[in-house]
């Protein structure tokens, strides 16, 4: 038989720190995993002088490297991932962090965590990603197919009650209130830095099973948050990220209707920014049909609405009607529902504005201007002022349809007031739309309004 080649190893750093962190001996660090392993059926015989031979650089084989990171874990009282005490061995690159949908709820927990760890870091792998299609779409297929969790409370850790999760949907509703008011680059890294430093020590906690369902429910909600911050400061490559742990953690939740609103809200709308437009569609039928008949009537007219946005980009006018048209009927039966409670918080701020929003976008990319004109209009009057981010893009949404029927210096009066709205902001996601309408008005560059608006602008992102 044949030696096997000798490989120098390197030191284990990443785990002698952790092991620093955690105020553990070598000893203890051993009788720790070995107790951590017999919770999960294993046999574990470690002893002082195996942590030696880790902290030497040696791998431990099958499933020990994940029971040492939870046995750490557990002691630092937060999640600790295989590639924080540097045993990935190539399974866990920076690369791929947050774009699996994890078979489990440890690896989804796993998955997260390591995502905002990153994010605090400021890793350039994350900010300069770009988006592949096809790693918003296969997600879907995963959550579509994929058995509900039977199990998600834990016995390890600090106790986690619903104060807890109170103090998180609490928390996430601040900062939607803000975000919607100021833009996402005043609040994100508030949000990032609050998941990293508070909530992975609650999801590394000991729940009860309710407790743990509701959770994962209100961490799948600032997760989808942080996500569309992502989106609206310019980084889709980390959004998708976000976007596809919040699905996953809405299915541990066993919240079906959630993850659609994922599907359908954010990773449709990603999908319609990236000028991907069959993602769209494929993105807001899986949200229908992994939510068939669990859902209320004011989810189904937002997943029909998604779905129309992407015939229309596709130039397909007749789809985007059949489908619209679903969507108003929906919305009608919400309205006549108004009194029934039964509308879950996520979905309850999607009213005639937004869908009014929505069309606006689909009668605007169709060239259908008089359609789109009166749709902006109605979704203006319906945003209140402190939807500021959305009364803006309701503005340029206008001001285009105005182009569009060549109304050249009432498009650049409703620009201004875009302009204006838009100073009060950090939305890169608004610049974008703003950057558009100028395009739009290229036609018109030597007329003395438009010259008057680009200087206008100018002056303002002086």
């Amino acid at each position: 038989m044949a030696a096997r080649p000798l490989v120098a190893r390197q030191p284990n750093e990443r785990l002698q720190a952790l092991i620093q962190e955690a105020g553990c001996s070598n000893a203890g660090l051993a009788r720790r995993v070995n107790m951590c392993g017999a919770e999960h059926g294993l046999d574990l015989r470690y002893d002082k002088t195996s942590v030696a031979r880790w902290l030497r650089g040696q791998q431990p084989r099958g499933r020990a490297p994940g029971i040492i990171a939870e046995a750490l874990g557990r002691k630092l009282g937060r999640t600790v991932t295989i590639d924080e005490i540097g045993m990935a061995n190539g399974k866990n690159l920076a690369s791929g962090v947050g774009l699996q949908f994890s078979p489990t709820v440890l690896g989804a927990i796993e998955q997260v965590c390591e995502l905002w760890r990153s994010d605090v870091g400021r890793r350039d792998f994350l900010s300069g990603s770009t988006v592949a299609a096809s790693a918003l779409v296969e997600p879907s297929r995963d959550w579509l197919i994929s058995s509900p969790d039977a199990q998600v409370g834990r016995t390890a850790g600090p106790r986690v009650g619903m104060a807890d999760v109170a103090a998180v949907k609490a928390m996430t509703e601040a900062l939607t209130r803000l975000d919607h008011q100021y833009g996402s680059g005043h609040v994100r890294p508030v949000v990032v830095h609050y998941l990293n430093s508070v909530v992975s020590g609650l999801l590394a906690g000991s729940y009860r099973e309710a407790v743990g369902r509701e959770l994962f429910a209100a961490v799948a909600r600032l997760t989808e948050l942080a996500g569309y911050m992502a989106v609206d400061t310019g980084q889709p490559g980390l959004a998708q990220r976000y976007y596809i742990q919040a699905l996953r953690l809405a299915q541990a939740a066993g919240d079906r209707g959630y993850g659609g609103y994922v599907l359908a809200a954010s990773m449709s709308h990603l999908a319609a920014q990236l000028g991907n437009p069959r993602e769209i569609a494929q993105l807001a039928r899986a949200a229908q049909e992994g939510t068939r008949g669990r859902v209320t009537p004011r989810a189904e007219a937002m997943f029909y609405a998604a779905e129309a946005r992407g015939h229309a980009l596709l130039g397909d006018a007749r789809a985007t009607q059949a489908v619209a048209g679903r969507a108003v009927e929906a919305m009608d039966r919400a309205a006549g529902e108004a009194d029934s409670g039964d509308d879950p918080v996520w979905i309850q701020h999607f009213d005639h504005a937004y869908l009014a929003d929505e069309m606006a976008h689909c009668h605007r990319d169709l060239g259908q201007a008089d359609a789109a004109a009166r749709s902006a209009q109605e979704s203006l009057e319906g945003h209140p002022p402190t939807r500021a981010r959305r009364r803006a893009i309701g503005l340029v949404l206008l001001a285009t349809a105005q182009v569009q029927r060549r109304e050249v210096e009432q498009a650049c009066h409703t620009g201004l007031k875009a302009v204006e709205l838009l100073g009060t902001l950090r939305s890169n996601r608004g610049a974008e739309y703003l950057e558009d309408f100028q395009q739009r008005l290229e036609p018109y560059r030597e007329e003395p309004v438009v010259r008057e608006f680009g200087a206008r602008v100018d002056v303002q992102a002086a």
